[in-house]
């Protein structure tokens, strides 16, 4: 289950590839556009930068900008970030692998095979899935009539 911190995050990164190419973008408009709180979505973004998936920019026309092109940043890569691995249990993560202490053999473990299973589905999808893809179909969404 995703935390708030990175469904507040992916919001404020879709909002910001909406803007990509227009310029930065301030906290207090991204946050009032989703109802977001804005000092929590700062800490958001303060991190997400340190990462280098955004830049900011201070002063008279400044705020938040994506740090590369929404094409190049990842649903897998911001939760990654966020969150931490994909993987429900360590024992799976290809990114924070530990082994389980009440494993007795990997090899045979049936909880560790449907996990593996799972966790690879999962990066298959995010690892996919891209600031412009999810743009892309909210917007033919929009533009269907209901």
């Amino acid at each position: 289950m995703l935390s708030r911190k990175t469904k507040y995050g992916l919001k404020a990164l879709l909002a910001l590839a909406h803007e990509e190419g227009r310029g930065p973008v301030l906290v207090s408009d991204l946050a009032s556009r989703d109802a977001l709180p804005k000092k929590f979505l700062e800490a958001i973004l303060l991190e997400l930068k340190r990462h280098g998936v955004v830049q900011s920019k201070k002063g008279k026309g400044g705020g938040y900008f994506l740090g590369r092109e929404s094409t190049d940043i990842t649903f897998s890569e911001v939760i990654r970030v966020l969150e931490g691995p994909l993987a429900a249990i360590p024992c799976v993560s290809e990114t924070a692998y530990m082994k389980c202490t009440d494993c007795v053999d990997e090899a045979t473990c049936g909880v560790r095979a449907a996990m593996k299973e799972v966790r690879d589905a999962t990066a298959r999808i995010l690892d996919r899935t891209t600031l412009a893809d999810v743009n892309r179909q909210v917007t033919r969404k929009r533009r269907k009539p209901s």
